[in-house]
């Protein structure tokens, strides 16, 4: 970044940018997948999956085929488009009346989907992993049997993988631990800047045929400051040494989480997610066990199911994994004492 700092941080997009060219032939390498669009933000990379998808069914000659099917507890950002596509009522209240051509199911609920998707649906956008939604992971079985029926029904098969790719669960993409399994379009962000606003929405030749010039743009996405970083991350995450090394650490936290599970009953109820997207389902307040952690200078985040997520550095030692799980223990103590001083 300084490198580049030092150089043009900004130019239109009407003039060709050597890094997005380089940093989009690395990331369709990686996934196999034909073309890319580079957005700001995570929020903006579903923004232009689900105008791409809609757009394809445009292409084809089926304009009434608009409706996206969704899950309970998904997270996809915070816009207009991308809050109806998760469907939280938290998220929607106020805003309004409710766009068309958005039915979310429960997650995992395989019948449900098997009902719901039919020849007249444009797509279906899920986490393979859910971040926010209490770090809940898709059966691979689940996830082969979705691309089948996407493929069966021709609508496209969209992933979110803003928070779970790029490494998170010991693969550079969640999908990839179900064999044979590729997204229609990919949507990834945050671990592609590792701290810097960049985003990026992937797509196959085909299901990008709708998106001509004039389709959609950005002002300031993939500009030259950018794509320098995200060049600079891909270049570490594609490293098959670092994803051995998040599958080690991800099974010494496994380990470790299911004795805590087994010594504090009272407080862990179960232990969720995949790779270094950690769950721990609680049956003590979620917030009130963040500040127990926070207590003990241990910085967790929140969830819903009434989680907590732990999502370190990929590159974090066996040492400091093993700090974390110390801490842990002690927020797990301190909960079990207030419940205990509550009753």
């Amino acid at each position: 970044m300084k490198d580049q700092g030092e150089k043009l941080w900004h130019v239109s997009n009407i003039f060709r940018i050597p890094g997005q060219e380089k940093l989009a032939a690395k990331l369709c390498a990686a996934t196999g997948l034909d073309e890319v669009f580079f957005t700001n933000s995570g929020a903006e990379s579903i923004e232009c999956a689900l105008k791409t998808a809609r757009k394809f069914h445009w292409a084809n000659g089926q304009p009434e085929r608009i409706e996206i099917i969704g899950f309970e507890g998904a997270f996809h950002g915070r816009t207009y488009a991308a809050i109806y596509a998760a469907g939280n009522p938290s998220y929607t209240e106020g805003f309004g009346p409710a766009l068309p051509g958005y039915t979310t199911l429960p997650f995992g609920d395989m019948a449900a989907l098997e009902e719901a998707i039919t020849d007249q649906t444009c797509a279906v956008l899920i986490e393979p992993v859910q971040g926010e939604g209490g770090a809940r992971s898709l059966p691979e079985a689940n996830l082969i049997r979705l691309r089948q029926l996407c493929t069966e029904k021709g609508a496209l098969l969209i992933l979110d993988e803003i928070q779970c790719g790029l490494g998170r669960t010991g693969k550079l993409f969640a999908y990839e631990w179900a064999a044979g399994v590729t997204p229609d379009i990919l949507c990834i962000a945050k671990a592609l800047g590792d701290g810097f606003p960049v985003g990026a929405c992937l797509a196959t030749a085909e299901a990008g045929r709708g998106m001509v010039v004039g389709s959609h743009g950005s002002t300031y996405g993939g500009n030259p400051l950018a794509m320098a970083v995200g060049l600079a991350s891909v270049e570490e995450l594609v490293k098959p040494e670092l994803m051995a090394h998040v599958r080690e650490i991800a099974g010494y936290f496994t380990q470790q989480f299911e004795g805590l599970k087994a010594r504090f009953p009272d407080v862990v109820e179960d232990i969720r997610g995949k790779g270094l997207l950690i769950g721990l389902k609680l049956k003590t307040p979620n917030r009130e066990f963040m500040q127990h952690a926070r207590d003990e200078r241990l910085l967790i985040a929140g969830g819903g199911d009434n989680c907590v997520r732990l999502l370190p550095p990929l590159n974090l030692t066996l040492a400091e994994a093993s700090e974390a799980v110390g801490k842990l223990e002690a927020a797990c103590d301190r909960a079990r004492a207030k419940a205990k001083a509550a009753a």
